[in-house]
């Protein structure tokens, strides 16, 4: 389970109002295309079709969901003398390859949120309610070289498909809840070796 260090904020988000926290957590803030104000961030998971598992196994969650204590706690996630809650980190793992069936998710995180010291640097939250925003299981490919025949390349006038920001919403329906054991991940990856944290699925 990666665990935090200290407890930075408790505070509440989804709403219209901006919540008071430490610079560290501030900047995890997004605003949504409707007004609301909510976390933008980053974790590890196992795909399975349109479901997420955890790498330490645990439930497997839809892309939309309410977390429900795993260890039977009779409190509503995430409460701060436990675990639960679906958790991940301020900032992206860095770029390296990834074994198939591993994802990168982008989520946004809403309801009450936990926010901790993340020893590795960043900060790790605790989120009442998850929302993926984006799931990639490769990199992209690298830029090719120049030309080496040296011709120029004509500009576009408009801009590409889906180049813009992403336009992010929580959804207003209630999602299912699930009863999940959840882990960013990263501390698995970066902890011993990739390969040792997929022995354990």
């Amino acid at each position: 389970m990666c665990e935090g260090s200290g407890l930075l904020a408790d505070f509440v988000v989804g709403t219209g109002e901006r919540p008071h926290v430490p610079d560290a957590v501030s900047t995890a803030l997004t605003e949504t295309m409707d007004g609301a104000c909510a976390v933008w961030a980053h974790k590890l998971a196992h795909r399975r079709g349109d479901m997420y598992r955890p790498l330490r196994h645990g439930t497997p969650y839809p892309a939309d969901a309410v977390a429900v204590c795993g260890r039977g706690g009779a409190h509503r996630a995430p409460e701060l003398s436990c675990t639960c809650g679906f958790h991940a980190l301020s900032s992206p793992w860095p770029s390296m390859p990834m074994p198939p069936g591993l994802a990168r998710l982008d989520v946004l995180l809403s309801g009450r949120v936990l926010a901790f010291e993340w020893p590795a640097g960043g900060v790790l939250f605790r989120a009442e309610r998850q929302t993926v925003v984006r799931a990639r299981e490769s990199e992209p490919l690298p830029v090719p070289p120049d030309d080496p025949g040296g011709r120029l390349v004509r500009r576009r006038r408009d801009l590409p498909r889906g180049s813009g920001p992403v336009r992010l919403r929580v959804p207003p329906e209630q999602p299912v809840a699930v009863q999940v054991s959840d882990d960013a991940g990263y501390c698995y990856v970066g902890a011993g070796s990739l390969t040792r944290s997929f022995a354990l699925v």
